[in-house]
């Protein structure tokens, strides 16, 4: 090895031009930037969705839909859940403490108990809402429904 077959280490040289370095750089004053505007002022960041002051597009798109902020929202539990933690829990009154221990709902929540499944054990249930057909199939079993103010 000597001084004629010396080369840089691999990556070390960038083969770019560099820009905003003076006259001498052969990119002149203005640096490719062009003359005064936002776009030639060092710290510029265009903001996302900027369209040159054109009005955005996700401005222009209509926008759709409606959020009552009155909706009620309440966590949905069948009949065939019901007759399933009866069976391995052996209980006959489930109410909202018993499906919080369960992590079936959280606290906030509001019960609704609907008509999927069938229930075969009369069963006391504490819900806020009822569907009809669970009402009536819990009432068939022997059962009997109370719904929480």
């Amino acid at each position: 090895m000597n001084l004629s077959n010396l080369k840089p280490a691999e990556g070390s040289i960038k083969n770019r031009k560099r820009i905003g370095r003076g006259q001498g750089s052969g990119r002149g004053g203005t640096s490719t930037k062009g003359h005064k505007g936002a776009q030639s002022r060092t710290g510029y960041s265009r903001k996302i969705g900027f369209e040159g002051g054109q009005m955005p597009l996700q401005r222009r798109i209509p926008k759709g839909g409606f959020k009552n902020i009155n909706r009620v929202e309440y966590a949905a539990i069948n009949l065939d859940v019901l007759q399933q933690l009866a069976e391995s829990n052996g209980v006959t009154t489930i109410d909202k403490q018993f499906l919080i221990s369960k992590h079936l709902i959280n606290k906030r929540e509001m019960i609704k108990v609907l008509g999927r499944g069938e229930i075969t054990i009369a069963l006391e249930v504490h819900a806020h809402k009822f569907s009809a057909t669970a009402k009536a199939a819990i009432e068939k079993a022997g059962g009997s429904i109370s719904e929480i103010a």
